[in-house]
């Protein structure tokens, strides 16, 4: 059974910074992809960044250039740095993973990927 844990969110002002972090169980896969997904009160689940088997990544455009994800090094956490935030940016993020190298395009939505976290919520006030 995998198991991801979200942690690190809360509520900042416009403009400040936060890091998010998924922890991870043991992945049974041979190569894997996750990405972080965030859920906008009135709007649907949204990709928000996803990396690849190989480290390559990929960003929704509303968080280019203010977003980092990163994969830890010992393999077991993924991160979100999340910088410049917006009250745009408000909502409840998610990491999920797939099996596979490559990630599914970010405009393909959230089906393809297996398992989730629970969630933690993120608030940008202006």
């Amino acid at each position: 059974q995998v198991r991801l844990a979200e942690s690190g969110g809360g509520s900042v002002q416009t403009g400040g910074s936060l890091t998010l972090s998924c922890a991870h169980s043991r992945f049974t896969y041979s190569a894997y992809c996750m990405a972080w997904f965030r859920r906008v009160p009135g709007k649907g689940r949204e990709a928000v960044a996803t990396i690849d088997d190989t480290g390559a990544t990929n960003y929704a455009d509303s968080v280019k250039g203010r977003f980092t994800i990163v994969k830890g090094n010992a393999g077991s956490t993924l991160t979100l740095h999340m910088n410049d935030l917006k009250p745009e940016d408000t909502g409840m993020y998610s990491c999920a993973t797939k099996g596979g190298m490559w990630c599914p395009q970010l405009f393909m939505g959230s089906s393809e990927y297996e398992y989730w976290g629970q969630g933690t919520q993120v608030t940008v006030s202006s």
